[in-house]
């Protein structure tokens, strides 16, 4: 049972960002609903610390978030950050009021206990950031505080091993704030730098084995990155006791059936079946447009194909279990937190799948964020070629063509991405971004070429660059090389004859369009 650090949601946009950081202190992290009093009390979880989010409610609010007070009886440190703050105060007896004026942005944090454990090697006074409508007004009983700010409560704690902070310290922003972090996870809950890819490759292995026995799993092989590295893990562990199945549903890059199987034979022993499925598939989404309507259509069709290939594959009548390489972001965006958060879009590897799934899942890569993910590949050998592959959503072109999908814009999609594709490729600049490309949008305008007029589709160049696909800036292309794609697309691609550039970041977007 390996020790982890429990961050409870309560609707912040930096949740993802607190878990990373954690991570990146070789600490397992997860990112958790509500806490499970029972389970942590009976020593089912070897829960070292507990942090409260941030989030967007007032703890004086009618149905505001919260958590049962018994948490604060478990005797684990407990950290809360911004709305995680207040609502410690709420709940111990203090008192939380809306500020006269808000505090958003930088502000000056100045440490008024240094000898306090939380602010070990913090400067006196150091940049933090704040976000916040909400102040404290009255401390809960036998609570101090230890840092202000010019307008407000910065830090408190009291002698039980509960703090909290009104400022964010996982940002950037906040200069100090790993420092904080560090000191919570390791001075007060005690951890061990214990959560490495090698021991997570070995635990995950001997999970898989103990979990599968002698039973069969079937595999949704697509050739990205999540799928391959989930493939090998498995196919390490249990053989030829997996099958593979690579599902062509016609909403896939150029070429890309013929491009992914002769890769995986060239390179891996892998049992791999093809299936080509793209009438079904195509026919299936006629008329829709909606984009969660898409996302479920295509999770339904993908389990009925293996149904119905389950049955044609000699030998594998008895197959258990359904493999999948869900990694922990789909997880997270996929699940709504009742109350302070929303589910953002169903992930096909996880919301868009039907109740009545004939399999069981396995997910060995559920805990990882996408970075991991890569750390686990390069561990298991596999090349950069896919290692360093950009994602490719499950549903594919489905949610890249914008409403209606139909044979003829998909044709016209994978035209135009695959020029984008290769010339980052050519230009040197794929390995320099982290997600890249094109989106067909339902609009047509008008355009002029050969000295005719035009009206065709636009499409829309997107580029972005990130750490764990968490959060993203769009990718600073060169104008040049935008100039260039733009041309070739146009030029080449009947029925484009407009190209934008996407220069959205997430949040407020999401890196894809739907």
């Amino acid at each position: 049972m390996k020790e982890k650090i429990i961050i409870i949601d309560f609707g912040s946009q930096y949740s993802q960002l607190i878990a990373r950081r954690i991570r990146e202190m070789e600490v397992y992290c997860e990112i958790m609903p509500l806490v499970d009093i029972e389970k942590i009390k009976n020593g089912e979880e070897k829960v070292k610390g507990i942090i409260f989010s941030g989030g967007p409610a007032s703890v004086y609010e009618k149905d505001a978030p919260t958590v049962n007070p018994e948490v604060f009886n478990l005797n684990l440190p407990i950290l809360g950050i911004c709305y995680g703050m207040q609502l410690i105060t709420h709940l111990n007896g203090g008192k939380v009021e809306k500020a006269d004026s808000r505090e958003f942005g930088k502000a000056v944090l100045e440490v008024e206990n240094s000898d306090n454990p939380l602010f070990t090697g913090v400067k006196k006074s150091s940049n933090i950031w704040m976000s916040h409508n909400d102040h404290i007004t009255e401390l809960p009983k036998d609570f101090e505080i230890i840092a202000k700010t010019d307008s407000s409560i910065a830090a408190i704690t009291n002698n039980n091993g509960i703090y909290a902070l009104q400022f964010h310290p996982e940002v950037v922003h906040s200069e100090c704030g790993t420092q904080i972090l560090e000191n919570f996870v390791f001075n007060i809950c005690k951890c061990e730098r214990n959560w490495k890819i090698s021991s997570f490759i070995a635990e995950k292995t001997k999970f898989i084995k103990k979990t599968v026995g002698d039973e069969h799993v079937l595999l949704a092989l697509s050739g990205g990155v999540d799928s391959s590295v989930a493939a090998v893990l498995i196919n390490n562990a249990i053989g030829h006791q997996l099958t593979c199945m690579f599902v062509d549903t016609g909403l896939l890059r150029k070429d890309e059936g013929k491009k992914v199987l002769e890769y995986y034979k060239e390179h891996f022993d892998l049992n791999i079946v093809f299936v080509d499925a793209k009438d079904r598939f195509l026919n299936k989404l006629k008329g829709i447009d909606e984009p969660e309507a898409k996302r479920k259509i295509i999770g339904n069709e993908f389990i009925e194909v293996f149904n119905e290939e389950i049955r044609k594959l000699k030998g594998q009548e008895g197959a258990k279990f359904l493999a999948q390489g869900t990694i922990y972001p789909d997880v997270i965006e996929s699940q709504s937190i009742k109350g302070p958060s929303h589910t953002i879009k169903s992930h096909h590897n996880v919301g868009g799948l039907p109740e009545d799934l004939q399999f069981e899942l396995l997910e060995p890569l559920k805990e990882l964020f996408k970075d991991e993910v890569r750390k686990v590949g390069h561990e298991l050998g596999l090349p950069d070629t896919i290692i360093k592959r950009h994602p490719f959503p499950g549903p594919g072109l489905g949610i890249r063509v914008i409403g209606e999908v139909t044979p003829d814009k998909v044709k016209i999609l994978q035209e135009a991405d695959d020029i984008f594709i290769i010339e980052l490729m050519e230009k040197g600049l794929y390995d320099k971004v982290d997600q890249a490309f094109v989106t067909l949008l339902p609009v047509k305008t008008v355009g002029v070429m050969g000295d005719q007029r035009t009206y065709e589709y636009v499409a829309a160049i997107r580029s972005v660059n990130t750490i764990d696909f968490m959060t993203a800036t769009w990718s600073k292309l060169p104008y040049e090389f935008l100039e260039e794609v733009s041309n070739k697309i146009i030029n080449k691609v009947n029925g484009i004859n407009r190209i934008v550039y996407d220069i959205s970041s997430k949040p407020p977007g999401t890196i894809e369009w739907e």
